[in-house]
C-alpha cells in the first residue's frame, strides 16, 4: 500500500494563499496548472514535512477541512511564524492530553493545520 497521501485544500484567492502558505509557513510552490488563461488555479506546495494541493476548482474539496502535519522541533517552528509577524494569525504552542505539542492555524479559506510534535516519554 502507498504511504503518501497528499490532502487537497480549498482556496479563492491565489495571493491571499501564497501570503498564507509561502511567506507565512514557508511552503515552496512546486508546480501551478491551468487549462486556460482565466481559469481555475491548482498547484502544489510542499515543506520537510507535507505535500499539499490547493484548488480554485469548485468541487475538488470543500473547505473547513483539518489536517495534522507531524514536525521536528515545534518551539523553532512556533517562534519562526511568531517572528514573521503574520497579520491575520498569532498562534500559540499548546501541549495536549494525548501527548503532543501543537501549534494550530487556520488559512484564509478555513481549513485547518494543525502542526505537532509527540512529547518524549520518559
Amino acid at each position: 500500500m502507498n504511504e503518501n497521501i497528499t490532502p487537497i485544500f480549498r482556496m479563492f484567492d491565489v495571493e491571499k494563499a501564497r501570503e498564507f502558505y509561502v511567506e507565512f509557513l514557508g511552503f515552496q510552490i512546486d508546480w501551478e496548472h491551468r487549462y486556460e488563461d482565466h481559469f481555475p488555479l491548482y498547484m502544489q506546495i510542499s515543506s520537510p514535512s507535507c505535500t499539499l494541493h490547493l484548488s480554485e476548482h469548485h468541487g475538488d474539496a470543500c473547505p473547513g477541512s483539518a489536517i495534522r502535519v507531524q514536525v521536528e522541533n515545534i518551539e523553532l517552528f512556533h517562534q519562526s511564524l511568531l517572528h514573521k509577524g503574520y497579520m491575520y494569525a498569532r498562534p500559540g504552542l499548546e501541549e495536549t492530553p494525548w501527548g503532543t505539542r501543537e501549534v494550530s492555524v487556520t488559512d484564509p479559506f478555513g481549513n485547518r493545520l494543525h502542526f505537532y510534535q509527540p512529547i518524549a516519554q520518559s
